[in-house]
């Protein structure tokens, strides 16, 4: 869904901007009190990890296709206000290295894929957490609904923005409807692709995951037919104990990052062919009869190919691992900043349940 110049016009994708710059400040506050030394670096390989599966459009009809947005990933696993910067990283890198999403319409992008995905999926992840048993298979099936809400979400937002500044005079009920429908069924992948990958991650480090903190519950015994809290388990106070070490999570942040550069530098030579579903929508409805070549169009990375390289299988694949390592590379350096400023910063509050 990734916005091209020309689709907009200039005020209204100057307001986007706006919008987006204001998330990202908010977001980059908040962020301060979600990570911490083991998950910033998480936060990074997140950022990696959405580059390398929006390379993988899968089909959703005939004719079109669809790829992962990431709001709800990103914010189930390291928290809101870092999963809209995930994904603001993200498009920032396919816009500028792969001219993917137009540059002035950046904050369109932003907005559309970033906030509203990640609110939007959250909220609801939130409320289903709370409703649902305080259970490790809640989480995933929270994570699946909040993901397929999120992308209609995302497209009915991206109507909106249509209507208030589109560049073509195409009537928005049909632009509604068109996107609307075909992002339901993109929604479906979304919400697959989010649920198995937060439940992989919640198998091996569930204390990573910063939708799943707060799931232990204290153990139950029955008496008399009724179900009371256990009481905890106490020591002979001798020696005070140590403070156990916090799990490193070096293990899973570097299976994350062979994962991303498999999928980024193989997988995606296999990946479906077909315009995604804005791109869709708008050669049927003629959204796209004003879209403005790309800034960075002569970019040796242009099209997720890198230039030069006649083997079209070995050009992806360059590129893809390229993607990651930026990305990853950006990412892991924003999110540690955003760290230091936390440890320099004593207002902050430590996150005690990381």
């Amino acid at each position: 869904m990734h916005v091209p110049d020309g689709f907009i016009n200039a005020p209204v994708s100057a307001v986007a901007g706006v919008v987006a710059a204001g998330a990202v400040a908010v977001s980059l506050r908040g962020a301060r009190k979600e990570l911490d030394e083991r998950t910033a670096p998480l936060a990074g390989l997140v950022a990696a990890f959405i580059f390398a599966v929006q390379m993988l459009n899968f089909p959703v009809a005939a004719g079109t296709s669809g790829h992962l947005l990431g709001g709800a990933l990103a914010a189930i696993l390291v928290g809101p206000y870092t999963g809209v910067l995930c994904i603001a990283v993200v498009l920032l890198m396919q816009g500028v290295l792969f001219a993917d999403g137009g540059l002035t319409a950046l904050g369109v992008n932003v907005t559309v894929m970033g906030v509203v995905t990640v609110v939007v999926s959250y909220a609801l992840f939130r409320g289903l957490v709370l409703a649902l048993p305080r259970t490790r298979r809640s989480v995933t099936i929270a994570s699946f609904v909040a993901a397929l809400v999120s992308v209609p979400a995302a497209a009915t937002a991206f109507t909106g923005i249509y209507a208030l500044g589109g560049t073509t005079d195409v009537p928005i009920t049909k632009v509604l409807t068109a996107m609307v429908g075909v992002h339901v069924l993109i929604g479906v992948g979304e919400a697959v692709i989010t649920m198995l990958t937060v439940g992989a991650v919640i198998a091996v480090r569930p204390d990573l995951v910063h939708g799943a903190r707060g799931l232990t519950a204290p153990l139950k015994l029955r008496v008399g037919g009724a179900l009371i809290d256990a009481a905890p388990v106490t020591t002979p106070a001798t020696a005070p104990a140590a403070p156990a070490a916090p799990a490193s999570s070096k293990k899973l942040w570097i299976g994350g990052v062979v994962t991303a550069l498999v999928l980024a530098g193989f997988v995606s030579f296999y990946a479906s062919a077909s315009p995604d579903g804005l791109e869709k929508v708008a050669a049927d409805k003629g959204i796209d009869s004003k879209v403005q070549p790309h800034a960075a169009a002569d970019s040796p990375l242009a099209d997720y190919g890198v230039k030069d390289v006649g083997d079209a299988r070995l050009s992806g694949g360059l590129a893809g691992v390229i993607g990651v390592g930026a990305t990853l590379a950006v990412g892991s350096g924003a999110f540690w900043v955003v760290r230091r400023r936390r440890n320099a910063n004593p207002a902050v509050p430590a996150n005690a349940d990381a």
